[in-house]
């Protein structure tokens, strides 16, 4: 067992795993007497140790098929929203029209996956909630109750895309930060960041749609401008100014996908600080002149299931239990 490619392959997907057992120079010390004290034989009992200490306690006692179950949630929370994109037909150019069919399929072929792993793991999918458990106005906190602040996405494009990217930004950060959860088993792992992949395009894509404007044939042929809410770079920097609700009476609603977690391990996206290093320009060579949003610009962050369940739930109806 070549122990240290084993954590070199976990660190591509979770960065944090050296903190998560020990500080990194703690960790090499302890490894580096493992082979005069171990036999062999033990040695696979003293690393499943270790990556007990490392995830055992930060999946909130989450099982494989519990963040498989979260994640069929979001996605069909995201499904049932591109389904319903026909009042947008002639307000946005063909190109933009079909991008959100394409997206639309993606997000079906994603329930569809998540149903037959779980199905196979032996557990039991969640019942299709249908669109109706469904309200992207957002009137679940309105002071009416009645109509949401997102209330004409249906035929507004800008609202529309604005929410799109609010739930691809989301479902990025939920994956990334249920990864760790899913490390039990590879096979899984391996499908759920193929669709953390997946969100992460269609992310980068609607950021474009919303810069380049809702009629262009070119989706992205404007320059970004800070503080990006309205014209965002096609990957999030720092917080995004609260996203593409930020500086309005929207905000309340996308800065909490930006903002930080519960626990350590879910910092904000203006996060600078890596396996306990700050990185700044004058922390690293080479790198001088650097804005700390070029650092935080080369990272995501993960969220975790309670911060991202309260930002999803604020797009269901009242009576919903889903989140």
């Amino acid at each position: 067992m070549n122990f240290l490619n084993l954590l070199s392959e976990i660190e591509q997907v979770d960065p944090e795993v050296y903190d998560r057992l020990d500080s990194r120079r703690r960790v090499f010390k302890h490894l580096s007497g493992v082979g005069q004290k171990l036999s062999a034989a033990a040695l696979p009992l003293f690393v499943g140790a270790v990556f007990n200490k490392a995830y055992g306690q930060t999946s909130g006692g989450q099982t494989v098929l519990d963040v498989l179950n979260f994640a069929l949630k979001l996605e069909y929370l995201e499904m049932y929203f591109y389904r319903q994109n026909a009042g947008l037909q002639g307000r946005v150019s063909a190109i933009n029209y079909l991008a959100l069919f394409t997206f639309a399929d993606d997000e079906t072929k994603h329930v569809a996956f998540l149903r037959s792993t779980i199905a196979a793991l032996g557990g039991t999918p969640i019942a299709d909630p249908t669109a109706a458990q469904f309200d992207y106005s957002g009137a679940r906190i309105s002071s009416t109750n009645t109509a949401g602040p997102f209330g004409d996405w249906r035929t507004n494009p800008a609202t529309y895309l604005a929410l799109a990217q609010t739930f691809e930004d989301l479902g990025v950060r939920a994956y990334k930060g249920a990864a760790p959860q899913l490390m039990a088993n590879k096979t899984v792992l391996t499908a759920a960041l193929g669709i953390h992949g997946v969100e992460a395009r269609h992310a980068s894509h609607i950021r474009s749609m919303r810069r380049g404007g809702i009629n262009s044939s070119n989706p992205s042929p404007s320059v970004p401008a800070a503080p990006y809410s309205a014209l965002p770079k096609s990957w999030i920097s720092g917080t995004d100014n609260g996203g593409a609700g930020g500086g309005t009476t929207l905000s309340a609603y996308t800065t909490p996908v930006y903002g930080a977690g519960v626990g350590t391990s879910f910092p904000a996206d203006d996060n600078v600080v890596q396996g306990g290093v700050t990185l700044s320009g004058s922390s690293l060579p080479n790198a001088s002149g650097f804005p700390a949003a070029a650092f935080s610009e080369a990272f995501d962050e993960g969220l975790d299931v309670a911060t991202v369940s309260t930002i999803a739930r604020l797009f269901t109806v009242a009576t919903s239990t889903l989140f």
